[in-house]
């Protein structure tokens, strides 16, 4: 890497003596603290990297190491977070954190392309020298101002309204019980993985996506493997957006039906009727059906009374 440092002397006309060597700058006399650059200058496989960079005020130091690899990276280069990540110590999170740093400081550029074949990638564009006309990374571009008598009514700025998210399908019956579940569901994602952190509001909007698939019979942990399985491994912008397409794409089919099993019919034990004598079975009664009936039909039980008076 061959940088231009202000602090460093030039070499262009010194030659050494002996066995000092005429392109190295050994300890400075006249800066007795702080550091003291030895400088060899290159002469292949170098990359030239602009201070505003190297001594970024707000950049933090990841994003800056990050910043000066992928300009030295060819072209055609992968500089995803998954490979970055297998080159670098520090986890995907810190990795996508200072990508984000650099994206939002002019240094990188990522955008979403879909191929031919219909596969989504991401398209990495890196900015040695963000800003164009003269302009400084730090400095952004201002519109040109109107003239007093163009201007008019000053209104208030709105922020622009945020993209809704899809729609999710509906449980047959909406229990309390099956939407508590379901937001339990949810708010418990981002321990599978940090990016599934959710708000309030998004939470509410996908529970009945959720309580739809508790609905055909799926526990809470066969929903929550199904959400945070085969999740990219690019940073995820919204990650309630992709849970609504999860929920509607991939539901499950309802169970079949099943026709409820006929109660058990109860065996009564065996008892001799009053009446005739005869062995039957039924409740706790002391006449058959038989005797039962004709006692009705005449309107008089006096054969039973005459065996109980007995």
């Amino acid at each position: 890497m061959d940088t231009q440092n202000p602090n460093a002397h030039s070499y262009a006309q010194t030659r050494g003596t002996g066995k000092k060597h005429p392109l190295r700058h050994t300890r400075s006399t006249a800066h007795p603290s702080g550091i003291t650059h030895e400088v060899t200058r290159h002469t292949s496989r170098f990359t030239v990297v602009g201070n505003h960079l190297a001594q970024h005020p707000e950049l933090s130091g990841l994003a800056i190491g990050l910043g000066v690899h992928i300009q030295s990276l060819p072209t055609g280069a992968r500089a995803d977070i998954k490979t970055l990540a297998a080159r670098f110590p520090e986890g995907p999170t810190r990795i996508a954190a200072a990508l984000r740093e650099l994206e939002a400081h002019g240094y990188l550029r990522r955008t979403r392309e879909r191929t031919e074949s219909g596969r989504i990638v991401t398209r990495t564009v890196s900015c040695n020298q963000p800003g164009r006309h003269g302009e400084t990374p730090d400095e952004p571009r201002r519109p040109a101002r109107r003239a007093p008598e163009q201007q008019g009514p000053q209104r208030p700025q709105q922020k622009p309204s945020r993209r809704a998210l899809p729609a999710v399908p509906k449980p047959a019956y909406a229990s309390a019980s099956l939407l508590r579940t379901a937001v339990d569901v949810l708010t418990g994602l981002r321990r599978e993985d940090p990016r599934l952190l959710l708000s309030a509001t998004d939470a509410e909007h996908l529970a009945p996506g959720v309580a739809a698939w508790l609905e055909r019979d799926l526990t809470p942990t066969a929903v929550r493997h199904a959400l945070t399985t085969n999740l990219p491994r690019e940073d995820l912008r919204r990650p309630a957006a992709l849970l609504a397409h999860r929920l509607t794409a991939q539901l499950p089919p309802l169970p079949p039906y099943r026709a409820p099993e006929p109660a058990l019919s109860v065996r009564h034990p065996l008892r001799n009727c009053d009446s005739c004598d005869r062995a039957f079975r039924g409740p706790e009664s002391s006449l058959c059906r038989a005797c039962t009936s004709e006692g009705r039909s005449l309107g008089t039980h006096s054969a039973t009374d005459a065996v109980r008076a007995t």
